[in-house]
């Protein structure tokens, strides 16, 4: 089986990638982090990201905001807040769908036709990479099958393993 037209899945730099947005795995006040999170925020420009950040007054767990992209390629960054694992019960799954779902509904608003997403809560999060990888297709194929479908999606990872794994179910 092959992947959808629409998308490509690569080990790369998330902060490098020429899409209209990247998703930011962000927690739940904005502030720069670790991981995906610092990274995006040190190549945007700590200092005007943050204050942009500080304007929206943070994000539950499940939604997604956007602000500029400022020095990175992408003109939007949007900030995902997905669930931290607590093995699987406390809603984990539909917090991850959101983030998801949202992100694609932000980018749709803002009128992006390409996005890049990394691997949102598999992080520091400790969400599983099997399971999140389920999630992350289940959410994003059914936007795909209706009116907002945007023209490219990547999932881009640092990390081999998650590359593969997620190259696998969405394969399968």
């Amino acid at each position: 089986m092959t992947l959808p037209v629409y998308l490509t899945i690569i080990n790369a730099d998330i902060t490098q990638r020429p899409v209209d947005a990247i998703v930011n795995a962000a927690n739940i006040h904005l502030a720069g982090g670790g991981g995906v999170d610092g990274a995006i925020h040190r190549a945007a420009g700590s200092a005007d990201l943050q204050k942009a950040c500080k304007a929206l007054g943070g994000c539950p767990r499940g939604e997604a905001k956007a602000t500029p992209g400022f020095a990175l390629k992408a003109k939007w960054i949007i900030h995902a807040v997905g669930p931290q694992w607590m093995g699987g019960v406390q809603g984990e799954p539909s917090l991850l769908a959101s983030a998801y779902g949202n992100s694609l509904e932000v980018a749709a608003g803002l009128g992006c036709r390409s996005i890049a997403f990394p691997a949102i809560s598999c992080g520091i999060f400790g969400y599983p990479m099997e399971e999140a990888a389920r999630v992350a297709k289940r959410i994003i194929e059914a936007f795909q099958t209706g009116p907002k479908a945007l023209e490219k999606i990547e999932l881009v990872f640092i990390d081999q393993k998650l590359l593969e794994i997620t190259d696998h179910i969405w394969k399968s």
